[in-house]
C-alpha cells in the first residue's frame, strides 16, 4: 500500500515522515493544507447507532422534541451513515467526549507540525470531530428557521427575487407583522428595534435580523416561529439540559484551544464545510472564531461549498458582517463533496433539494462567488481567498480575473488548493509561476487511513482523467523535446 495507493494520495505515518515531502514541495513553490486523514473502521450498523445516539437531545428521546424541528435538522436512521455516497471527505462519528479530546490532540499535534515544518501552512480541522452533533443540529435548526422567517416578512413587503443582503424590512411594518402573530405587545416589540441597535434608516436587513438571536435581552423568551403546516407558533429553541449545556461549551472551548495556538505557531486554520444540516451551525461558529481571531490578518478560514443553491448569498453576508465589524475575511471556495447524499436525504424526508440543478449551475455559481470575493480583495488587502479547485476553466477564470483586477500573486490574497496526488500539472506550474498554490495533504498510519483510502477508490474515473490530462500534457512535452533533436533539450 506504501508502494501504491497509500502512496500515492498520502504522505506519510505521521509528523516525521512527512517532512520530506512538504520541503519537496516547498521547493516548487507548492504550501500544505495538513490533514490528518484517519477515519473509524465502523460497520454500517455502528454507524447509524452512534448516529442516532449522538444527534437525539434528551427532549426528543423523551418524545417532546422531534416534531418541531426541521425535517433536514432530523437525525434519521437511514442516512445515519455519514460515509455512505461521500467519496471525497472523511467523516467522524461521536463516540463520547473523551474521542473530541483525543481528536483536538490530534489537531494540537498536526498545528505543531506544520508550524515546526513550514511558516505558510494550513491545517484542516473539522467541527463534528469537536463535539456532539445533537448542538450542531440544533444550532443549525434555529439559523435556519430565524433567516426563513425573515424571508417570510421580506416576502410579505414585496422583497422577492432579491439577494439575501438585498432584502429590507420596513421596520414599522415588521412590528406590525410580528404584533398580529401575538409573539409579543407593541411596546415590547418596539423596545426590539431601536435607533441604538439597527441605526436609524427604518429598516432592517439580515445582519440586523441575525443580531437579533446574539443578544441577551428580554427578547429571547419571544424567540418562536411560526411553524407553516401547524399555524402554530413555536419556540425556535428547545432547552438544554446541564449535561448538553456542558457539551455544547466544550465545543466551544475546543475550537478556541485550536485557534489560540494557531496563531502562537504562524498556522491558519481551515475549517472544512460539511453537509447541510449541520453546515448553518459550523459557519456560525466559524464565524464566532474569526470575529475573535482574524484581525490582524486572516487566521481562520471559513468553507463555502458552491453546489448549494444559496452559496452566493452565505458568501456576500458572511463578507458584509466582516465589513461591518472591521475583521479580517478568509474563505475557501469549493464545489462540494456530499452532493449525492443530500440529494437522496432530500427526496427521501420531502424537504428542498439543497443543491443546485446541474454541474453546470454549480460552475456559475462557484464564478459568481468567486468574482464577488476577488471584487471586494482589490478594495481590501487583508481579505483572502482559497481557490479549491481541480477545474483548469475556472483556475483559468481565476488567473484572468486577477490580471484584470490587478491582484499580484505576491500579494498572496488568492491561494489555490489541489489534492495531493491530483492535478499536479495544475500545482506546480502555478507554484512555479510564484502564485501561493497548495496540496491539500492527508497524512496517517497505514491501517488507519485505509477507510477513507478505500473510499478515494471510488473516486476512480476523477483520477484517471487528471491521469489522463497528465499524460498528454507528458507526450506534448516529450514530442517538443524530441523535435529538438534531444530528450534532455533545455530552452535558453
Amino acid at each position: 500500500m506504501k508502494m501504491t495507493f497509500y502512496g500515492h494520495f498520502v504522505a506519510g505515518e505521521d509528523q516525521e515522515s512527512i517532512r520530506p515531502l512538504i520541503r519537496h514541495n516547498r521547493a516548487f513553490g507548492v504550501g500544505c493544507i495538513l490533514d490528518y486523514g484517519v477515519e473509524e473502521d465502523l460497520s454500517t450498523e455502528e454507524a447509524k447507532h452512534q448516529e442516532m445516539e449522538s444527534c437525539t437531545s434528551e427532549a426528543e428521546r423523551k418524545g417532546s422534541g422531534t416534531s418541531k424541528r426541521e425535517k433536514q435538522n432530523q437525525a434519521h436512521q437511514a442516512f445515519g451513515d455519514h460515509r455512505d455516497g461521500v467519496i471525497s471527505a472523511r467523516t467522524y462519528s461521536y463516540a463520547n467526549e473523551a474521542k473530541c479530546d483525543s481528536h483536538m490532540e490530534t489537531f494540537l499535534h498536526c498545528i505543531e507540525a506544520l508550524g515546526a515544518a513550514s511558516d505558510d501552512g494550513f491545517v484542516a480541522i473539522k467541527l463534528t470531530a469537536l463535539g456532539r452533533p445533537q448542538f450542531l443540529l440544533q444550532f443549525s435548526d434555529v439559523l435556519t428557521k430565524w433567516r426563513r422567517f425573515f424571508y417570510q416578512m421580506a416576502a410579505e413587503q414585496g422583497n422577492t427575487g432579491l439577494a439575501a443582503m438585498d432584502k429590507k424590512l420596513k421596520v414599522a411594518a415588521l412590528q406590525e407583522s410580528v404584533a398580529k402573530m401575538g409573539i409579543a405587545s407593541r411596546k415590547e416589540i418596539k423596545n426590539w428595534f431601536t435607533a441604538e441597535t439597527l441605526g436609524v434608516s427604518g429598516t432592517l436587513d439580515l445582519l440586523d435580523w441575525s443580531s437579533l438571536i446574539d443578544r441577551r435581552t428580554e427578547l429571547s423568551k419571544h424567540l418562536v416561529v411560526p411553524n407553516m403546516q401547524t399555524g402554530q407558533l413555536e419556540p425556535l429553541l428547545l432547552g438544554f439540559t446541564e449535561k448538553e449545556e456542558q457539551q455544547m461549551m466544550r465545543l466551544l472551548q475546543r475550537m478556541g484551544v485550536l485557534a489560540k495556538k494557531a496563531t502562537e505557531v504562524g498556522v491558519r486554520l481551515m475549517v472544512d464545510a460539511e453537509q447541510t444540516y449541520f453546515q448553518p451551525a459550523i459557519s456560525r461558529l466559524t464565524l464566532e472564531m474569526q470575529r475573535k481571531f482574524n484581525v490582524q490578518k486572516p487566521l481562520i478560514f471559513n468553507t463555502y461549498q458552491c453546489y448549494l443553491r444559496d452559496a452566493y448569498d452565505n458568501v456576500t453576508v458572511d463578507m458584509e458582517l466582516a465589513r461591518r465589524e472591521g475583521w479580517c475575511f478568509g474563505a475557501k471556495l469549493v464545489r462540494g463533496a456530499y452532493m449525492a447524499q443530500e440529494r437522496a436525504r432530500a427526496k427521501e424526508f420531502g424537504y428542498e433539494d439543497p443543491i443546485n440543478p446541474t454541474y453546470e449551475a454549480t460552475n456559475v455559481m462557484y464564478h459568481r462567488c468567486l468574482n464577488y470575493v476577488l471584487e471586494e480583495l482589490k478594495h481590501n488587502a487583508k481579505a483572502e481567498v482559497m481557490v479549491a479547485s481541480h477545474n483548469e476553466d475556472t483556475v483559468q477564470f481565476t488567473l484572468r480575473r486577477m490580471e484584470e483586477l490587478g491582484l499580484h500573486p505576491a500579494d498572496r490574497q488568492v491561494y489555490f488548493g489541489q489534492l495531493l496526488g491530483m492535478c499536479d500539472q495544475i500545482s506546480f506550474p502555478l507554484g512555479q509561476a510564484g502564485f501561493p498554490a497548495y496540496k491539500y495533504v492527508p497524512f496517517g498510519p497505514v491501517m488507519e487511513v485505509l477507510p477513507y483510502l478505500s473510499r478515494r477508490a471510488l473516486e476512480n474515473s476523477s483520477v484517471m482523467k487528471g491521469a489522463q490530462r497528465e499524460r498528454q500534457l507528458l507526450w506534448k512535452e516529450l514530442r517538443r523535446r524530441l523535435s529538438k533533436g534531444s530528450l534532455f533539450y533545455r530552452p535558453a
